[in-house]
């Protein structure tokens, strides 16, 4: 149908693309030939090219050939970490923390967090990342620069037990201050590190902190095998049922990694009185040489939400959520020894919606469709090493590489178009940062932040 001369302006129509839809199923499809129009943020419909042919926008990106994804969402990560990219390489777990990564971490100003939020914010926006959880220190900072930038963010300010009762309530004062923030692309979380760094009266303090200010809460939790297991020989619990009786699992709570989630505990993650949902980062397990990794079937048959996420670039040297999404459909094929799980489409559904609701947003982002925000992404397709398709869903996952994404949308705004970044400056940034790294690296003066135990209890 032909649109009325008198109707308005679109402010974006995306057009000549495939577009990646979910039905009321949510499982994956593709309409070809689509278009997807934009108007105050928001998708406002998808429709065949010929729909809006003629039809007037402010602007217009021609994307033929070209997959439009919704944007992807890095489910945890401490972006500024960035900065310590390399820093400590082929460590075990304890070395990396207490040797190298905690003592660093004791010279970080609020200026190292801006620089390398900006300069990790750069990476994720050009592979294709349009929202990102964040879990670190000086998070003003990082909320500043999301608001600058663009993109989407769900941020909390960390805490540890040996802060005092000080670092609890900077985190509810980070969470209550910029919820809601950057016209609404900040959410907030409470932040406790972890429960073999946070204790049982925090972590009660923080349920009940959230329960009253309705905020959920993001932690580390369960990381490995060898710390759930020696919580449990030492102490008689595991990391998850700390969760459960310190009341964190009655409020809505992302926890990171969980590859040390035991068959006992899958019954207390059914029963949760929250929306519970995990974070997978699996190119950090084996780097660690972790035994086992994010148990994604059992977690999928009760119903938890997998989330796809880098942790930080010092261990995980990169923040593309691309190579997260191919690693974890390789990984879970070779732990559950069956090559029919996960598929290509299962893969990019947790990229995807799931994705989404792990972080708090599958009501509004993590599909393209009417009234869900547009955090749209391009994906260009044409490379010799994505030719020829036979299956789109296991191009997308298996073949293509974040330096596809052609263009990156979020709330209606082009963040990067033709792989031109056009929010951050990346030379300033860089540059910047190299005038500080000596200061930042020292580890002379013999401090940590926190000390790291395997048995998992602080």
């Amino acid at each position: 149908m032909t649109p009325s001369p008198a109707e308005a302006p679109a402010d974006l129509i995306i057009t000549g693309c495939t577009v990646l839809v979910h039905d009321d199923q949510e499982r994956i499809g593709f309409e070809e030939d689509a278009a997807i129009v934009v108007r105050d943020g928001v998708v406002e419909s998808v429709m065949s090219a010929d729909a809006v042919r003629g039809r007037d926008a402010v602007e217009r990106i021609e994307a033929a050939g070209q997959v439009a994804l919704p944007g992807l969402v890095n489910c945890h990560t401490h972006a500024p970490m960035v900065t310590l990219r390399g820093v400590a390489e082929d460590l075990p777990i304890e070395e990396w923390f207490n040797d190298v990564v905690w003592p660093i971490e004791s010279n970080l100003t609020e200026k190292d967090v801006e620089l390398g939020a900006r300069l990790a914010c750069a990476e994720m926006i050009r592979a294709g990342v349009t929202c990102f959880a964040d879990h670190y220190f000086s998070m003003d900072a990082v909320a500043a620069v999301v608001e600058e930038c663009g993109i989407r963010a769900h941020l909390g300010e960390a805490f540890f037990s040996s802060q005092g009762p000080q670092g609890r309530e900077r985190s509810l004062e980070f969470a209550l201050r910029h919820r809601g923030g950057a016209d609404g692309r900040i959410t907030t979380a409470l932040a406790p590190h972890a429960p073999y760094t946070v204790d049982d009266a925090d972590l009660a303090a923080t349920a009940a902190l959230a329960r009253d200010h309705g905020l959920p809460v993001h932690l580390h939790a369960a990381e490995n095998r060898d710390q759930a297991e020696a919580a449990l020989a030492r102490h008689g619990v595991t990391p998850i049922e700390v969760l459960r009786r310190t009341g964190i699992l009655d409020t809505d709570v992302l926890i990171a990694h969980g590859t040390g989630i035991l068959d006992s505990d899958l019954p207390l993650l059914e029963a949760a009185g929250g929306s519970t949902a995990v974070a997978t980062a699996p190119r950090g397990y084996l780097k660690f040489a972790w035994p086992t990794t994010t148990p994604v079937r059992a977690l999928h048959d009760i119903g938890i939400p997998v989330g796809l996420a880098t942790d930080g670039a010092a261990s995980n040297n990169s923040l593309d959520v691309w190579e997260s999404m191919a690693l974890t459909a390789l990984v879970q094929k070779s732990t559950t020894g069956d090559p029919r799980w996960l598929t290509a489409r299962q893969a990019l559904h947790h990229a995807t919606f799931q994705s989404a609701r792990a972080v708090g947003l599958g009501d509004r982002i993590g599909t393209l469709a009417p009234g869900r925000r547009a955090d749209i992404v391009l994906v260009d397709l044409s490379g010799p090493h994505t030719q020829p398709v036979h299956d789109l869903a296991a191009t997308l996952v298996h073949s293509a590489r974040s330096s596809d994404v052609r263009t990156t949308i979020v709330d209606g705004r082009i963040l990067m178009r033709d792989r031109e970044l056009l929010t951050i400056d990346v030379p300033q940034v860089v540059g910047e940062l190299g005038e500080r790294m000596t200061a930042l690296l020292d580890r002379g003066h013999g401090r940590r932040i926190q000390d790291y135990d395997s048995s998992g209890r602080p």
